[in-house]
């Protein structure tokens, strides 16, 4: 009976017993030797009073380059001026003055419609008004010698200008049969032929003026306000690869997308030999400003914390030629693909920190520099 409760209280008692042992084991502290006590230090790494080991850590240089401060984008090319061609009124063709793809000039004829009964009925109406005319005349004369009164006057003038009224109205229903050029530009491909009926709004052909380009495309509106006409921006095209065009923005839409939350920004281009055409997919970068004195440094030298960013300069240390860690906040700017510009906290020719940055805890520690690399320009 009395065995049953020896073994647990055993078992309790061995198990603190070890569980001490070990606690003691863990936390006792090795004698220093004679050879430490000497020196005034005790055994061990990183005992207190003695030196640090240095930790090893990978570090580039602050660099001064040109940066650009830019936005990129896509959008579309589209003429300066274009305009699909249509007839006001029915009509058969009885002229084509153009060929497909054709240069033409502002006022040239381009279609003509069948005119014959537009045109007696302008003869017509010359004929009336100079009858009208004469008659008005004629009662000037007798008015003169009291041979007709003020009423016949009247009377023949207003009838001048109803003839006058015929006769313009008759010109221009003529007119409205004849298609000429709004503009100065190049034709494209008809859809119609000589002899073809056509109705009110049937299209014919489209003319565009290519000698400058516009490029449209939009940007997040965090940009509103850099964004101005006269601004300076590159232009690449999937069509024209390897080439690079100069445009420069001609306007800005008031108005912001409810939709995308974006402005729509529209930029010309010189086309002077009608390389770009319009519809082509356009690849923009638009330039806000230039700095040519840049302070950078790679990306992942940047520690954020809290909403802030910093970085761990390397600073001399008391020792000669040595180094020591130095946290410093920092302002950055522009940031390009593995780099970023900094604002405010270095200066040219400081070393940070680019790798090992977890190993340095607190301000002072030693470091050994394994590796100092250069931004990438």
């Amino acid at each position: 009976m009395a065995s049953k409760f020896l073994y647990p209280v055993v078992a309790v008692v061995g198990i603190a017993a070890a569980s001490g042992a070990a606690w003691w084991y863990q936390h006792r502290q090795p004698a220093a030797s004679s050879a430490d006590v000497a020196q005034g230090r005790e055994a061990g790494p990183g005992a207190t009073g003695g030196p640090a080991r240095p930790v090893t850590v990978e570090a580039s240089r602050v660099q001064i380059m040109k940066l650009s401060d830019d936005a990129q984008a896509v959008g579309s090319l589209r003429s300066r001026q274009g305009v699909m061609l249509r007839p006001e009124v029915s009509g058969r063709i009885t002229q084509l003055n153009f060929r497909d793809g054709e240069r033409v000039r502002k006022g040239q004829l381009l279609v003509q419609l069948d005119d014959q009964l537009p045109q007696a009925q302008v003869k017509q109406s010359q004929a009336e008004l100079s009858i009208a005319l004469a008659n008005h005349k004629r009662n000037q004369e007798l008015l003169a010698q009291n041979f007709v009164s003020q009423r016949s006057l009247d009377e023949s003038a207003a009838n001048l200008e109803v003839a006058q009224a015929k006769l313009a109205l008759a010109q221009a229903t003529a007119a409205r049969l004849k298609i000429v050029a709004p503009f100065d530009g190049i034709a494209g491909i008809r859809n119609v032929n000589v002899g073809d009926y056509l109705k009110d709004g049937t299209d014919i052909v489209n003319l565009e003026d290519i000698d400058t380009v516009y490029v449209d495309y939009r940007l997040p509106e965090r940009y509103q306000t850099q964004l101005r006409p006269g601004q300076k921006a590159s232009v690449e095209l999937d069509a024209l690869p390897g080439r690079r065009f100069e445009a420069q923005v001609q306007a800005v839409d008031p108005l912001i997308d409810a939709n995308g939350r974006s402005i729509g920004v529209r930029a010309s281009i010189v086309n002077q030999k009608l390389q770009l055409r319009p519809g082509m997919f356009a690849r923009v970068t638009t330039v806000f400003g230039v700095r040519d004195k840049a302070r950078v440094i790679p990306e992942e030298a940047i520690v954020p914390q809290g909403g802030r960013q910093f970085v761990i300069r390397l600073v001399p240390g008391a020792e000669p030629d040595s180094l020591v860690s130095q946290r410093v906040e920092v302002k950055v700017g522009i940031r390009r693909p593995g780099q970023v510009e900094i604002l405010e906290g270095l200066k040219e020719g400081d070393t940070v920190v680019t790798a090992g940055q977890q190993r340095l805890q607190r301000d002072g520690s030693p470091v050994k520099v394994l590796e100092l690399s250069r931004p990438a320009s």
